[in-house]
């Protein structure tokens, strides 16, 4: 275990970035952080790790190393030469890892240092909101591979910009920049290289400063209630709400506001 009482990982790079904020770095800048077997492992077994048990985190936000390159997508060095066996077992481990990912109760935001391609344009749209630099490029390129998006992206990306947008976007395999992405609802922010950390770091500082279990399921109504019809969303989000009502944090929340001070949040 690492002395944040988390498991140590081979491909990731895990810090604290404030009293309840975790910093997760794609650690493989060699490759342009590309997605091996190895990472797929490791970021399964991170997310499912703070899933079961998130403690004292209450925000997490994912960049790469470098500024240069987010993701490249799945390591295709790594990939040349698999048997339809190997590469479809390696795909299942990916898969582990998105879903890990989209379950994960605490909130998640990106830092998308630098380009994002394939499996590394999931991984943004996998998270629940992102920042981006001005030089970041994006591209779902699978296409020209012979292959197509199979972490999500024909599902997410459609979500995210329509589905018009989208299929111009997967089918051509076309690259577009950080304006482009930002204009697009892509991303919510685009800033000078170098800057984009520390501005995630900022957001997240402020989500971590509210009633985390209030954070967590303002995460869940949106996912699940989007979901569903309207009638039934709504149904979804009161009873997301009365859960709430009977916790030390809304009293916590009330008395703080009564008594002019700032509330301390314990989470239960």
């Amino acid at each position: 275990m690492s002395t944040l009482d988390l498991p140590a990982f081979q491909t990731l790079g895990i810090a604290a970035a404030g009293e309840h904020t975790l910093l997760v770095t794609l650690n493989r800048p060699e490759v342009g952080n590309a997605i091996n077997t190895r990472m797929g492992e490791d970021l399964t077994a991170l997310w499912l790790e703070l899933t079961a048990r998130p403690r004292h985190w209450r925000c997490v936000v994912l960049t790469g190393a470098g500024e240069r390159i987010f993701c490249a997508g799945g390591d295709l060095k790594e990939r040349q030469g698999m048997t339809r066996e190997q590469w479809q077992h390696q795909h299942e481990i990916f898969e582990r890892a998105y879903w890990a990912m989209v379950d994960l109760p605490l909130p998640l935001i990106g830092a998308i240092n630098g380009h994002a391609y394939g499996g590394g344009l999931e991984i943004l749209l996998c998270c629940d909101f992102a920042y981006t630099s001005s030089a970041a490029r994006f591209a779902f390129s699978e296409v020209t591979l012979g292959i197509m998006p199979g972490m999500g992206g024909t599902q997410t990306l459609p979500r995210a910009l329509g589905d018009r947008r989208a299929k111009e976007l997967l089918l051509t395999g076309r690259p577009f920049d950080a304006a482009q992405a930002q204009e697009w609802g892509l991303v919510n922010a685009v800033h000078a290289p170098g800057e984009v950390v520390t501005r995630a770091l900022e957001t997240a500082g402020a989500i971590a400063g509210n009633a985390p279990l209030s954070v967590r399921q303002i995460k869940k109504a949106v996912r699940y209630g989007g979901q569903m019809e309207l009638r039934t969303a709504f149904r979804f989000e009161v009873e997301a709400y009365n859960h709430l009502v009977d916790t030390d944090d809304r009293r916590e929340g009330v008395a703080a506001f009564n008594e002019k001070r700032r509330p301390v949040f314990r989470g239960r």
